[in-house]
């Protein structure tokens, strides 16, 4: 079989019907493009979050209550009380493998100063929290250990709450007087801007304040909502939390296989669970796209038909000069493939050049989005468009080489 010859053949065939042979490979095009950019898409957007989350440091551990039961019942607002603030002291004292570590007692409620007022969040922490959360001074200074030993009513502000309340005037800001709800807080510092989230919340609409005066001016609770810590570095973060988990065990008197009334978490968690929603977003994103690859490849099929059925009587002169039946069906399945392989080649090509437009009108639009070409999708785009080829073109090529020679010769 003269596979140089065939390819020839399908070329000429492809070349004699042009228009009708370019409006074949649109479906495929298209599909291909599409599929490139939206994988593109959900890889730059799953890298995007990641890389944001990380800058706050994959090493941060989150420490919590449990919040439900091993039957997955809510529990009632006592069951909810496990972290004492005698836990907080037993891990600062014994864990080895934590850098930092806070206590965190949170509020929302309105943020006045005199005609201007926000809604935000107060936060109460210990002096250790700012590097904790990577948050930086602009302005003034953080509080001491002696402020929160004297339940002192100061308080740091994010450049959200210094835009709303001083019209972003930070030195204005500073050594006022300004009220969380009635609680009057005399402002010592301003923090830098850190912006939105990877989740799309304002990290700048915040007030930072010793954690003394918020559990017990703000919240009046005996116990902790939550524990924040970082530890040593990211390859230590797996015996932090073994370490975490241990000391809150005994401090809480749990032994063997009973279940813990507390979760500890760490980012790597947090950005595991991200990468697995992201890349199911991913997958769904290709598989919508891939619906036009189904649809040129039945545009394929449909035209491969209505080639054999216009060229019976080729066929059948073919075979009546000793052209085997495999040799017929290998000439159609070539001409498909080669249709759906180049509409595929243009369609990667297409894929990148409109990647590398949208990319760019990100950039000129400040986004922090960005739109990640990976080479296995272009991989993956090339072997489906060819196995397209393949799949929907061998049943009309199958139909042309089951032809009976005199029927085809007696076709008009």
């Amino acid at each position: 079989m003269n596979y140089a010859n065939l390819f020839k053949i399908a070329i000429k065939a492809i070349r004699n019907n042009k228009i009708r042979s370019l409006l074949t490979m649109l479906g495929i095009i298209i599909g291909i493009t599409a599929v490139i950019l939206m994988i593109s898409l959900g890889q730059g957007a799953k890298s995007t979050i990641k890389g944001e989350i990380s800058s706050i440091g994959s090493n941060l551990i989150n420490i919590w209550p449990t919040s439900a039961d091993e039957s997955g019942a809510r529990r009632s607002a006592a069951d909810m009380q496990s972290l004492k603030m005698s836990d907080y002291e037993a891990l600062r004292r014994e864990a080895r493998y934590l850098r930092y570590i806070s206590p965190s007692f949170s509020r929302s409620g309105q943020a006045i100063n005199g005609n201007n007022n926000t809604p935000t969040t107060i936060y109460g922490v210990n002096t250790e929290y700012l590097e904790i959360q990577g948050f930086d001074l602009l302005a003034g200074e953080m509080f001491t250990e002696e402020n929160i030993r004297e339940i002192a009513k100061v308080c740091l502000l994010g450049q959200t709450v210094v835009d709303e309340l001083f019209d972003g005037d930070s030195q204005a800001a500073l050594g006022s007087v300004i009220r969380f709800n009635n609680l009057p807080l005399r402002v010592i510092g301003v923090l830098k801007s850190k912006g939105s989230s990877a989740m799309g919340s304002d990290q700048d609409d915040i007030i930072v304040a010793p954690y003394t005066m918020v559990q017990k001016r703000v919240m009046a609770i005996d116990y902790i909502p939550s524990i924040v810590a970082s530890g040593l570095s990211e390859e230590y973060s797996g015996q932090a939390i073994d370490e975490i988990t241990a000391i809150l065990r005994q401090q809480h008197g749990i032994k063997g296989d009973a279940k813990n009334n507390f979760r500890v978490m760490s980012m790597d968690e947090i950005l595991d669970t991200i990468d697995q929603v992201m890349n199911t977003l991913t997958l769904l994103l290709a598989a919508i796209a891939f619906i036009s690859l189904i649809v040129g490849g039945v545009g394929i099929m449909n035209i491969m038909y209505v080639s054999v059925t216009e060229r019976t009587r080729e066929i059948g002169l073919r075979m009546s000069i000793g052209a085997k039946s495999n040799q017929i069906m290998m000439q159609f399945l070539i001409e498909a493939v080669v249709i759906s392989v180049t509409g595929g080649i243009i369609g990667i090509l297409s894929g990148l050049v409109l990647n590398g437009l949208i990319s760019l009108i990100m950039t000129m639009t400040g986004s922090s989005m960005s739109m990640l070409i990976s080479g296995k999708s272009i991989v993956v785009a090339f072997l489906v468009c060819t196995f397209t080829g393949i799949f929907f073109g061998w049943y009309p090529a199958r139909k042309a080489a089951r032809l009976d020679p005199i029927d085809a010769l007696r076709y008009e």
